[in-house]
């Protein structure tokens, strides 16, 4: 069987200048493969990078876990953290769930007067209101301030656009999950994005940090 010794001695006799040249084009490419969400990549916590141009609270109309019509636009002037869940989930959706469960006790009686949590259904195809204050009550979750949302499927994909995100199916018809919190700042624009594993406590402080911002 043949190896690959031979093509690496050949390419050691190149002249010097064709070996520098070639480093030089593998290190462009390198950098030009780098993903372009690199710079914003999901965090634990700390200080807040600049804000994304892109508004998430547009004027887009989705419905409540009560029935009620509820316009994005009409959130801005508070913090939202944003997940993204659905109801018949049975894993990383109930712990995106219980963590945000735990920011919602550190929040206190901040939560709904200073920040809001919003939770947005992934599978609106199959979570309706209904489902969403089962799901909700079932876990814990009702609480004034925290808001469970659906809507028709384009209006959830326009909004998940804002977030760079796309509903997705695996091969076995599952719905794909979000793994990551979108804190969202009170003029709409998007602050952080945090990894699954976040502690309660350092996001509820970003949060409430992010409400004394102007």
């Amino acid at each position: 069987m043949k190896t690959s010794q031979p093509h690496i001695a050949h390419l050691s006799r190149l002249p010097p200048f064709i070996l520098a040249l070639g480093l030089a084009i593998s290190l462009t490419l390198a950098s030009c493969s780098k993903d372009p969400q690199s710079e914003s990549a999901p965090r634990e916590s700390g200080g807040f990078p600049p804000s994304s141009k892109a508004d998430c609270l547009p004027n887009l109309s989705l419905t409540d876990q009560y029935g009620k019509t509820v316009s994005l636009a009409t959130l801005k002037g508070k913090p939202v953290l944003f997940d993204f869940i659905y109801t018949h989930c049975p894993d990383d959706c109930l712990l995106m769930t219980a963590r945000m469960r735990k920011i919602a006790d550190k929040l206190g009686p901040d939560l709904g007067k200073n920040v809001v949590l919003v939770s947005v259904t992934v599978d609106p195809e199959h979570d309706g209101p209904k489902q969403l204050y089962d799901y909700a009550k079932a876990q814990g979750a009702e609480r004034q301030g925290w808001i469970f949302l659906t809507g028709p499927p384009p209006t959830v994909d326009a909004l998940m656009g804002r977030f760079n995100l796309k509903r997705e199916r695996e091969e076995n018809n599952t719905v794909g999950h979000v793994l990551e919190f979108f804190l969202v700042a009170p003029n709409g624009r998007q602050l952080s994005q945090y990894v699954q594993e976040t502690e309660a406590s350092a996001l509820a402080a970003d949060a409430l940090r992010a409400a004394e911002m102007d």
